[in-house]
């Protein structure tokens, strides 16, 4: 990965900018691969007469190396150069002194203060004709999941974003455990609170040996069941929203479900301070505790065989699974010459092509990417057709278990530095409401929002 530099004619090969805080294993992998090629002598392309355009893609997904790769590989024209910003949602609008993006991919870019430099991309959605025709300049829109594509647009309905890939939470449990399962693809929460408490044992001293699960052992998982219960965190303006009434009820929710099942917040942390020091995939395992909270980014990201004698269910309210905050979307950086505005349109086209998408998941697995990462852009694809069609070949626990559309609900916008909000705010406050000892105490979610609106803003 190199810095990112003014011109990029000379090599159209993409590049990463290196972070100090990219130390994790996907980004080494894809920072090797891209170094690699860069060695691949690509000067012959200045030989050829025609003139060659160069686009530039801000974003947070380390994917997009490989993909740019793909792309270039096979337009003579064009070529994609890919700058990584690891805060991408608040990079916006470029710094002076910085080259401006004319295409921007990655989670978190829906919100109000970003909407106003992404252009219109209406023109590149379109329905078939009569004759099943389209244009080639123009992708189906019944081809993606209704509601992702709904999450794109603005408060006009004009859609600026065009949805890439998302993740669903699931629940794992062992193929030991798998009888005591028997809806064979969602589980609800109080089927997971229910279930889990049978599941529990005790020894003589009542202290647990078995435990099934417990809301207090994953804080994305306090998160989501809050989520899912109608505490509809979202933007308002640019600040945080959310339903207060409806939090309460899945404070209080939870609060019940940990004294009822486990007898209180201390003896669920007692047990996971006891056994669950391995990660969760090897806790379900150990035959300890019944089920564990997960998101499909994470579960089919792991080795084949660390999953081979594991089962998932989608985690479901009223048969709804809520898709996780971080949507990957793309967009058009308003401001972009025109020229380079229709250059980065080809590039999407292309990425949202579904047998584009069949090869990016073939050439991840064939460099060995596919179990360090999952899917396009770490998720499921926002394209139907690539999930039902060639997901399964790659991933095959997903065949026969693939949600239907209208089983998938996009989030609501969230503000900007939400990832902020959530870590200091939010799930601090869920971690503290939710407990059966002391609950009372706990700091209200505006008293977090003041604190943390002197230190962080």
């Amino acid at each position: 990965m190199i810095p990112n530099r003014p011109s990029f004619s000379a090599n159209p090969i993409s590049f990463f900018r290196q972070s100090d805080k990219m130390k994790n294993s996907i980004r080494k992998t894809i920072s090797a691969l891209t170094a690699a090629l860069a060695i691949i002598p690509l000067f012959f392309c200045a030989c050829d007469d025609s003139p060659t355009s160069t686009i530039t893609i801000w974003t947070d997904k380390a994917e997009i190396a490989s993909y740019a790769e793909l792309f270039n590989a096979s337009h003579d024209k064009t070529k994609a150069v890919v700058v990584y910003k690891e805060r991408l949602s608040a990079s916006l609008p470029p710094a002076k002194d910085e080259a401006a993006p004319d295409a921007i991919i990655g989670s978190l870019l829906k919100n109000s203060g970003n909407e106003k430099y992404f252009a219109n991309l209406d023109d590149m959605l379109g329905e078939r004709d009569d004759d099943g025709e389209i244009s080639k300049r123009k992708i189906d829109r019944k081809f993606f999941y209704s509601s992702l594509l709904d999450y794109g647009k603005n408060e006009d309905g004009k859609q600026i974003l065009i949805p890439v890939s998302f993740n669903l939470p699931v629940i794992i449990f062992s193929d030991e455990n798998k009888p005591l399962v028997k809806n064979a693809h969602m589980l609800e929460l109080e089927e997971i609170r229910d279930l889990s408490k049978e599941f529990n044992a005790t020894a003589k001293s009542g202290i647990y040996t078995k435990m099934g699960f417990a809301p207090s052992w994953n804080s994305d998982f306090l998160y989501t069941a809050a989520k899912m219960t109608g505490a509809d965190f979202h933007e308002e303006g640019n600040a945080l929203a959310w339903d207060e009434e409806s939090l309460e009820i899945a404070e209080e929710f939870l609060r019940e479900w940990t004294k009822n099942a486990n007898s209180s917040s201390t003896a669920e942390q007692d047990f996971s301070f006891k056994y669950l020091y391995t990660p969760n995939y090897k806790q379900v395992a150990s035959g300890r505790c019944l089920f564990a909270y997960t998101t499909t980014s994470k579960f089919f990201s792991l080795a084949p065989e660390q999953t081979e004698n594991l089962h998932f269910r989608w985690l479901t309210t009223n048969k709804t699974i809520l898709a996780d905050d971080e949507i990957t979307t793309a967009g058009i950086y308003r401001k972009s010459p025109a020229r380079n505005r229709r250059d980065a349109k080809t590039f999407l086209l292309w990425m949202m092509d579904e047998e584009n998408q069949r090869a990016m998941l073939d050439r991840s697995f064939r460099m060995n990417l596919g179990t360090k990462t999952f899917g396009i852009c770490g998720g499921f694809s926002a394209l139907k057709g690539v999930n039902e069609r060639f997901f399964p070949t790659f991933y095959k626990n997903l065949l026969g278990n693939l949600p239907g559309e209208s089983a998938i609900r996009a989030p609501a916008p969230l503000p900007t530095r939400w990832e902020s909000l959530k870590e200091r705010v939010v799930i601090p406050h869920l971690a503290e409401s939710t407990r059966t000892e002391g609950w009372q105490d706990a700091k209200s979610i505006d008293e977090r929002l003041k604190s943390w609106a002197k230190q962080f803003n």
